[in-house]
């Protein structure tokens, strides 16, 4: 616990386990822990699920472009409906109702998050001619203005945080948790970055858990596929947290009871650390 006193932990929570009561009973308990330790805990969230159970009821459809959903306007209101209303305040009054004080907020508020349109090139497979994809309101951090999260470490206030940003013409752009997450931790300099998946962490080739990883030994792993897919982008950034001042990412499971408490302060942690030198204690490596 000493090593976290007074330390900032991001927490990205999302995937199955929000959808858990459950769970998000025990994820609301651990955060208030964290705080009652004297740990300053973070809550970003997604709520990809929650958003295309309510655009399925609307009856609204989703267009994607290489994989990637097109966010239009009228999308666009139902995300922030969702993230930055419904999907916030529950996890605010999980929070609440364990003891902890959380407040909900969004990128937008006090301009936390300043963000740019997402650009990805798309590859015609007939032409081999390469486009820019127009994905609409969808955004990537341009800036960090931490100043009203730090008002929150100073404080017993638990700031709950949905991953929307506002745009360079005022306008509202949905951000990929994790990145929002990431980008928040670097501005932070965060002890600790935890991604909370619907997996387990980083699994070598015989599908077993690597516990610990250098940023190098996690790059080598993508050369020689071991890590492939959604995995390559997660770790990608990851990589790129550490080289703006987090000292540790962790990819691990939000769906194991108490997985952040069982990170945090345990000895042998709960998922996939992530750091540019290992040391954790009874690490595996990646052989």
């Amino acid at each position: 616990m000493q090593r976290y006193d007074s330390k900032t932990v991001v927490v990205k929570y999302g995937g199955h386990a929000m959808g858990d009561p459950m769970l998000a009973q025990n994820f609301a308990r651990d955060i208030v822990l964290l705080k009652q330790a004297a740990v300053n805990p973070i809550v970003v969230h997604g709520g990809g699920p929650q958003i295309g159970s309510l655009l399925e009821r609307l009856n609204i459809r989703s267009e994607f472009k290489g994989g990637l959903r097109v966010t239009d306007r009228e999308t666009m209101e139902v995300v922030e409906m969702v993230l930055a209303g419904s999907v916030n305040k529950e996890i605010v009054t999980a929070i609440n109702s364990q003891g902890g004080r959380a407040v909900g907020i969004s990128g937008k508020d006090a301009n936390l998050m300043r963000a740019k349109r997402l650009e990805r090139l798309w590859r015609d497979p007939d032409s081999n001619i390469e486009t820019v994809m127009d994905l609409g309101f969808v955004g990537e951090p341009a800036a960090v203005d931490p100043h009203v999260i730090e008002v929150f470490l100073h404080s017993d206030l638990i700031p709950v945080i949905a991953p929307i940003g506002v745009g360079p013409d005022g306008e509202t752009l949905n951000i990929n948790a994790d990145t929002f997450a990431a980008a928040l931790a670097s501005a932070l300099k965060a002890k600790r970055l935890l991604l909370l998946t619907d997996v387990k962490g980083v699994l070598d080739k015989n599908g077993e858990l690597i516990k610990s990883l250098t940023t190098a030994e996690a790059q080598a792993l993508i050369e020689d596929g071991t890590i492939s897919g959604g995995m390559i982008p997660k770790i990608e950034g990851c990589l790129d947290v550490i080289a703006e001042g987090v000292e540790a990412v962790v990819i691990l499971n939000g769906k194991v009871p108490h997985a952040v408490l069982l990170e945090l302060f345990t000895e042998h942690g709960a998922g996939t650390l992530i750091e540019r030198r290992r040391h954790r204690a009874g690490a595996k490596g990646t052989a």
